[in-house]
């Protein structure tokens, strides 16, 4: 049995529509949890959106590795002065921000999550682990508007 709460994209649509972002240039979505919220935050700014593939945790959150890692190669060079909003779905321990961070130590950055640990998150005071809409369903999970 699945003993994660769902939230529904309506819940987090609404959510994102009354979130005040920091002023940003660029959105760096966090893959894969990461992917589709820095989607969402990006196409509300119109903003452009990049992908940094990284990884640390497993499938059931626990980590996989000794500290998170690239999977692949990133752009670390953007115009100058560009302000970076790096975007994922949930931070834990904020290690894998924290490598995005310190990649981009030449740009101011702002982190934005869903829940957990950053400089902005959508919603601090859940506290319970969560089943997003783009994650698959169990068969006996209910979703709420």
């Amino acid at each position: 049995m699945d003993t994660k709460v769902p939230v529904s994209f309506v819940k987090i649509s609404k959510a994102l529509a009354k979130f005040t972002f920091s002023s940003a240039d660029i959105v760096i979505g966090i893959g894969r949890g990461g992917i589709v919220p820095a989607s969402l935050v990006a196409h509300q700014l119109g903003l452009p959106l990049f992908i940094a593939s990284v990884n640390y945790r497993d499938d059931n959150n626990q980590p996989n590795k000794e500290s998170p890692e690239f999977l692949n190669v990133f752009p670390t060079s953007f115009p100058k002065g560009s302000r970076i909003l790096l975007v994922d779905d949930v931070a834990v321990t904020g290690k894998t921000l924290a490598l995005l961070k310190r990649t981009f130590i030449d740009y101011p950055v702002n982190t934005f999550v869903l829940k957990g640990k950053a400089d902005f998150v959508l919603f601090p005071d859940m506290k319970t682990c969560v089943h997003w809409p783009w994650n698959p369903a169990p068969k006996t999970l209910t979703y709420e508007n």
